[in-house]
């Protein structure tokens, strides 16, 4: 990473973007697309684009000596012996186009007839800039492409003193890791996985969410970031071979050889890239990272309502025994609780596959459970795996021996198979009839049962097809792999990426189609429990199952990780029954959960009457001072990550508002009642008055500075917690200028 003037970076041969320059893209070939965070100079090469480089706002910037790899050849058949169909690339002008936040470079070929777009978007005035390679085929030929990365860079000279950061998703149960930071010396080598099938056993790396941070140790701690909005199969690479710095992303070419269907008129999209550039170290990246994803990927119609994150009530504490009874208390004690949604998990359904409520369970169906809840004043959601095939012969159940379901199936099961209670086996909804039922299905779901909210969960995305008349490329037979988990066959051939590229692309569109259709419908993207914690997701849903575990340290561990890639609003944790023999050890429980988006998750009438009201004030307290700042405002690790053994803690700070949080966590170490937490984001000559929600210490007043150098929590008993708001007091000059408007 270099750290040269920024006069020297200007000196390049560029044309400013902007709608002036169109004409002038037949004349010149280097343009400079930027926002007010990061900027990137591109070259139209003969045969390919250039990223020559990103810079910084700290005038650190990062080289690139190598232009985009096109393919180079196409091929008549998906087999690895087929011939290949040499492909030459020509830039074409009078085809690119030129504006403030969009530079789209057009290259041609001739023969086999394609047309190659390599678009640049700043899509916002702060943050990053994406990158889309779109291919498309104007040949009367079906043609069948190699792998095409999404983006690469090589700095020959990065400079030293470089770090690199990456951050596990919390599938399942969250690491004792979770993050991990490397430094980038010679020798140095990293590759990060992720798809909607997040194994975590031990025998494979834990899954990433799908980007990387890269800074350097100077003074601001400048920096670039770089990640995929995709939830399919997909890779990033780092390394660094003696003085060369080189970074890949893109599908995951693993196990291969890959290959993808063109077909005559058609097109093909690599996932798309962002890459920004930032100061501030982790949490200046971060914070500049979950803005952006909220005003440019996330939905502005769920971001504009007051009342996001809901605070929310779940039936899983019950497990599938959820029933009309109970969900008529749950409802009703949500009411007293003050919380604003409730949420039939899995349970409610006659079978697997058959998404239509068991009637013994609901004898009113749910249409009814959700306008009890409307009457309460809560909204209403429902859990769904709903590409889950099984046995159901009930009339438009997904049965497996339906010889329409076969045709959908991944794989043959056979005749001794059974699902499992709530999952069955995947189908491919990127058969183009299969995403017709989905479609109608999931708009039959919505209406009937009169929903505000709809969690997909399981394994809901094919990542691996045995069929060879699917959209996809047909598998190998030589490099099949079947693993049988959960009731599912999990498949793993060399056309597991391009099964999982059509699986993800057409549940997008799916759900596209869905929010069109119900604009205000919320979507929280769970899939086992955090496999599917990614930008593509985040592009597409409302809020995150961070993690499938639910006690208050893997609740805290899966926030602290996922707290840097995404908005805290976005970030869901399952508020689970734990033991809780004193009411501060109650508040620590739900305040683990309450960092970000809260679920209870548990029969909140087996609480006691104190219990019952402690709650009641916690959530009170989160709708009114804790919720605008998830939404609004900085976050800041001001802890190591959470080991359930010492202190941690996370802290908010909002400047338009002048106000701020701590969430301060103690652990088990007996003779540890005091800790010191240095805070970030405030100003050193400024003075915040300091209120200890608990009164743990009296409520005082400080400047910045010493609050940078440290606040001092003194909690009496392990595994208790406190809130500690932060409010600028106004200057004299402030108050008295407010005092005459």
């Amino acid at each position: 990473m270099h750290l040269s003037p920024r006069s020297a970076f200007l000196l390049l041969p560029l044309l400013a973007v902007c709608p002036a320059a169109l004409p002038a893209a037949h004349a010149q070939s280097s343009w400079q697309l930027s926002t007010s965070d990061t900027s990137i100079t591109l070259a139209a090469e003969p045969h390919a684009a250039h990223l020559l480089s990103i810079a910084g706002p700290t005038h650190s910037q990062l080289l690139n000596s190598t232009p985009e790899s096109l393919p180079s050849a196409v091929y008549a058949t998906p087999q690895p012996d087929a011939p290949a169909i040499p492909v030459s690339w020509t830039f074409d002008p009078a085809g690119t186009t030129v504006s403030k936040t969009r530079i789209d470079l057009l290259y041609r070929s001739a023969s086999p007839a394609l047309t190659l777009h390599s678009l640049w978007i700043a899509r916002a005035a702060f943050g990053p800039i994406e990158h889309t390679i779109t291919l498309e085929s104007h040949d009367s030929r079906e043609f069948w492409l190699p792998l095409i990365d999404s983006l690469a860079l090589t700095d020959p000279n990065p400079g030293n003193a470089l770090h690199h950061f990456s951050v596990e998703k919390g599938a399942d149960s969250p690491s004792a890791q979770g993050t991990h930071l490397a430094d980038i010396t010679p020798g140095f080598s990293w590759t990060g996985y992720s798809s909607t099938y997040a194994d975590a056993s031990a025998k494979l790396p834990r899954e990433i969410i799908p980007f990387e941070i890269l800074y350097a140790d100077s003074l601001r701690q400048p920096g670039f970031y770089f990640g995929l909005e995709f939830s399919g199969r997909t890779r990033i690479t780092c390394s660094r071979q003696t003085s060369a710095l080189s970074t890949v992303l893109g599908l995951n070419p693993e196990p291969g050889p890959y290959r993808t269907r063109l077909t005559p008129g058609g097109t093909f999209s690599t996932p798309t890239a962002f890459l920004g550039a930032f100061s501030g170290g982790l949490d200046g990246a971060g914070n500049r990272l979950r803005l952006w994803v909220r005003d440019v990927l996330g939905n502005p119609l769920t971001w504009r309502d007051p009342h996001y994150p809901y605070a929310n009530n779940n039936s899983w504490g019950s497990g599938m025994a959820v029933d009309e009874p109970l969900a008529l208390r749950m409802i009703q004690d949500s009411k007293e609780l003050g919380l604003e949604m409730y949420h039939i998990d899995a349970g409610w359904f006659r079978n697997v596959g058959d998404w239509i409520p068991d009637p013994k369970k609901f004898p009113h169906g749910l249409a009814f459970i959700a306008d009890k809840a409307h009457a309460a004043g809560l909204k209403f959601g429902i859990w769904t795996d709903w590409t889950q095939a099984a046995l159901s012969t009930e009339p438009n159940a997904l049965n497996i021996r339906d010889p329409k379901v076969v045709n959908w199936m991944i794989s043959d099961l056979g005749p001794d198979w059974k699902p499992e209670e709530f999952k069955g086996q995947t189908i491919d909804i990127g058969v183009p009839a299969a995403q017709t039922w989905a479609a109608a299905e999931l708009k039959r779901i919505v209406e009937s049962y009169h929903l505000d909210m709809i969690e997909h969960d399981g394994y809901l995305l094919a990542q691996g097809c045995l069929r060879a008349d699917h959209p996809h490329a047909p598998p190998i037979a030589s490099t099949v792999k079947v693993l049988h988990d959960w009731s599912s066959d999990f498949i793993t051939a060399n056309n597991s990426t391009d099964v999982s590229d059509h699986t993800v692309r057409a549940y997008y569109a799916l759900y596209e189609q869905l929010r069109r259709e119900h604009p205000g419908l919320l979507f929280e993207i769970c899939n086992d429990g955090g496999r599917m914690v990614d930008f593509g997701s985040a592009a597409h849903g409302d809020y995150f199952s961070i993690t499938d575990t639910y006690d208050p340290l893997s609740n805290r561990r899966a926030f602290f990780d996922t707290s840097y890639a995404l908005p805290a609003a976005m970030l869901e944790s399952y508020v689970e029954k734990w033991p809780t023999p004193t009411l501060g050890q109650f508040r620590y429980m739900l305040r683990s959960g309450m960092m970000g988006w809260i679920s209870v998750m548990l029969d909140t009438t087996i609480w006691t009457p104190e219990q019952h009201q402690a709650a009641k004030a916690e959530i009170a307290l989160y709708k009114q001072q804790l919720r605008p700042l998830i939404r609004d405002a900085r976050l800041f690790h001001i802890s190591p990550r959470p080991d359930g053994i010492h202190w941690d803690g996370i802290q908010y700070y909002d400047p338009a508002r002048a106000t701020g949080v701590v969430f301060a966590f103690r652990g088990t170490i007996p003779d540890q009642p005091t800790h010191t937490f240095p805070l970030a984001g405030l100003s050193p000559t400024a003075r915040y008055r300091l209120h200890f929600q608990d009164a743990s210490s009296p409520d005082r007043i400080a400047t910045g500075s010493e609050l940078t150098s440290g606040i001092t929590v003194n909690l009496r008993d392990p595994l208790t917690s406190e809130l500690i708001f932060l409010t600028r007091v106004p200057t004299p000059a402030a108050h008295a200028a407010h005092s005459k408007e």
